[in-house]
This record gives structure tokens, sequence and C-alpha cells, in this order.
């Protein structure tokens, strides 16, 4: 079995045809999914998607990448996870590539969804692009190991895994393992502790090999990037499914 612990299933490339998705992913033994959310003012529309699939959970939060986006509070946030099947708190974090000049309100932001995780004890899902080291810095500054959570999409070296992983956090690899010119997101992806690794699409995007560059992406194929860890570390496929399954299932406190 594989658990696709981040995609995006509200965005219209997967949405428009859920039932298909849903199907292909049963096909390839994808038994659960993490749809995240980005922007709060969509996720009731997110929440409504997913409702009629029992094994699909969501997350709320507002990416860093939303520059126009209305800010969002501690409460807020803490009245949309109240809702059936939210998991978690975010997407959040930093993102320095899209936001170059390092901007203020994007570091408030990713504060109050710290806060608002530390009081509901949920964990928290971690965008980190170009952002390492004022990334860490926040997690520590507002004791964001008391919940822990996830560093989504992880592309950092083993260095900046190390010190996220010392937070309490668990490191997820997308279909970005696959490709060859990854070095140091390969060479992460064979260090990290199996009790602390998680696997995702973050589809529409980042389509892993076989399949480089045909979008959208899709949870069904996250069996690939189980099958490049699995080489990676040389280990059945088979066991990287059931153990990133099983840490999924710790850390976002849901049953199998």
């Amino acid at each position: 079995m594989f658990v696709d612990s981040h995609c995006h299933l509200d965005f219209p490339e997967l949405a428009t045809q859920l039932d298909q998705v849903v199907a292909k992913m049963r096909s390839m033994n994808v038994t659960h999914a993490l749809s995240v959310g980005v922007n709060p003012a969509d996720y009731p529309t997110l929440c409504t998607l997913i409702a009629p699939y029992g094994h699909i959970f969501s997350s709320v939060g507002l990416h860093p990448e939303e520059r126009s986006a209305k800010e969002t509070t501690i409460d807020q946030l803490i009245a949309c996870a109240a809702t059936p099947k939210t998991v978690a708190i975010g997407e959040t974090g930093l993102d320095y590539y899209h936001v170059p000049e390092k901007a203020e309100w994007q570091r408030q932001r990713f504060r109050v969804h710290i806060r608002a995780a530390k009081q509901i004890k949920k964990p928290l899902i971690i965008h980190m692009r170009d952002a390492t080291e004022d990334t860490l810095r926040i997690l520590r500054e507002e004791r964001a190991d008391e919940v822990g959570g996830v560093m989504h999409c992880f592309t950092g070296d083993w260095t900046a895994a190390e010190k996220a992983l010392s937070l309490g956090f668990y490191i997820s690899f997308s279909g970005i393992v696959t490709f060859k010119n990854a070095r140091e997101t390969r060479e992460a992806a064979q260090r990290v502790p199996l009790e602390r690794l998680l696997i995702e699409t973050d589809s529409p995007f980042l389509t892993p090999v076989p399949h480089r560059g045909k979008y959208p992406n899709e949870p069904a194929w996250i069996a690939h990037v189980a099958e490049e860890i699995a080489r990676l570390r040389d280990m059945p496929v088979e066991d990287i499914g059931r153990i990133t399954a099983e840490n999924f299932f710790r850390l976002f406190s849901t049953d199998s």
C-alpha cells in the first residue's frame, strides 16, 4: 500500500476528474491521500470536494506564495481545522525563490500558522524553498517542536534534513527524488531514518520519472517515488510503502 502525504486535489487539473483520479489511485494500491489547503478562503470548497472519499484527508493553510491573499488569523485557522478530516495546519513556511525580497509579511504569516497549530495540537506542513536558515530559525523560536510536522517536498541537503529532524519533523520526498540531477535530495532520501520518512506527489506538479514532463501529476504515481527511494536504499518497495504509510497515520493521528 502507498499513501500520498501531499497533493492538491482541489486544483482544477484534478478536481474536474476526481472520480477518475481516485479510481486510478485504487488501481495502483494508493490507499489514502492528504489534499493540502493553500488558501483558507477556498477551504470550504476543498472540504466539500473530498467529503465523499473517506480515505482522503485535508489540511488548512495560507501558502507563502499567496502574495495578494487576505491574511489569515489564528482563530480563522483554528475554526477551519475543526472541520472533519482536517489533520494538519499548512501548507505554510517560507519561499524566497518566488519572494526574493524576503518580506516580513511572509515570516509573520508563518508564525501565525505555527501558533495556531500549537493551540490545537495539530502537526504542521512546511514549505521551505531557498529559505532554510530562516525557516528553521522560526520553527525553533516558535517552539514548533511541540507539535512537529513534515518538511514537505524536501529538496535540501542532509545537513538541513538533520536540523529539521532534530526539531521532531518528518521529511517527505516528492517526484524530485527520481530526477538524476537532484543529487543532494537523493542523498538525503538515503539517510533519513525510516521512522521519519514520508512520500508525496505534490500533484498536479512535479511528475516523477518515468512520466516526467507530463501534466498533471496525480496521486497514483506516488508508487514511482516509493520505487526510487527503495532503489536508493536497497529495500523492497513494499517495505517503503508500508513504512511510509505507518508514518503518515502516526504523524497525522489518523486510522488506516
